[in-house]
């Protein structure tokens, strides 16, 4: 499919949605931190008018410091889909359940972990200096962060802006572990999950948990590229908008809100 994600959401696309899906980092907010307080009220906003997803590579522990602190109250409307999809939680009966989860195994675990080392090795990747561990088992993923999970944005955002690096590390663990899903995700990770499991699965459990089609729903991501992890569901026909930070999103999600209103 070619690489043509949507540019504006009109006002009667806004209106007619069922669902708005976004990716966290990079889209919510910027990479490892929490939502401001003006994307949690708009996000509040937002679910008085739709139903809310949000799925990213990131761990439910993550989802919950950079966003379930910062509403004043939980939402039935709200779906949240850690590590790619390979999760999703819902709030029933004032606690977040999980409706599936596909955790890896300890053998799947091990061989991702020592291929991953492997690769590593023969990029030649090994920094001087890391914040946190660089590679992370999160249940249903495991996570490389190549300058550690704690890294400031700053140090983060100059090690790979055009994905090359990281691209040459997936080439390898694909050729490695090709039984396994492996994506670029976030400013400086590689995601790797159950063959088949990315964003493109989770977005069609939701589909088939509301009883929606791919009309009903709108994704706003940052790794739309092909090779990025949010890239599977333009590839399902998806409406897809690309946005290049938060203050891009606020806009968005204004604008669906004031569509929304004159209906």
């Amino acid at each position: 499919m070619n690489y043509n994600p949507i540019q504006k959401i009109t006002r009667k696309k806004s209106q007619s949605i069922e669902i708005v899906v976004f990716d966290l980092d990079g889209v919510l907010a910027e990479s490892k931190t929490n939502v401001s307080p003006e994307m949690g009220f708009l996000l509040e906003q937002l679910l008085g008018n739709k139903k809310v997803a949000i799925i990213s590579g990131a761990s439910y522990k993550q989802f919950s410091k950079q966003v379930l602190t910062f509403f004043n109250s939980a939402n039935e409307n709200l779906y949240l889909l850690p590590t790619c999809g390979s999760r999703m939680l819902t709030y029933k009966n004032n606690e977040w359940k999980p409706i599936f989860e596909l955790s890896l195994s300890e053998q799947e675990k091990e061989k991702i972990i020592n291929s991953l080392k492997s690769a590593l090795s023969q990029y030649g990747h090994n920094p001087e200096k890391t914040y946190g561990p660089m590679i992370e088992d999160r249940k249903t993923q495991i996570t490389f962060s190549a300058m550690g999970q704690n890294a400031p944005l700053e140090i983060k955002s100059k090690w790979d802006p055009d994905q090359k690096k990281r691209q040459v590390i997936k080439n390898i663990l694909d050729h490695a572990i090709p039984e396994f899903e492996v994506r670029l995700g976030g400013t400086t990770s590689i995601d790797i999950t159950k063959k088949g499991v990315d964003k493109a699965f989770g977005i069609k459990k939701i589909m088939e948990l509301l009883k929606i089609q791919p009309q009903d729903i709108i994704f706003i991501g940052d790794a739309l590229y092909p090779e990025g992890n949010d890239r599977p569901v333009l590839d399902m026909g998806i409406s897809c908008v690309e946005v290049d930070g938060p203050e891009t999103t606020k806009k968005i999600i204004k604008s669906i809100i004031e569509a929304c209103e004159e209906t």
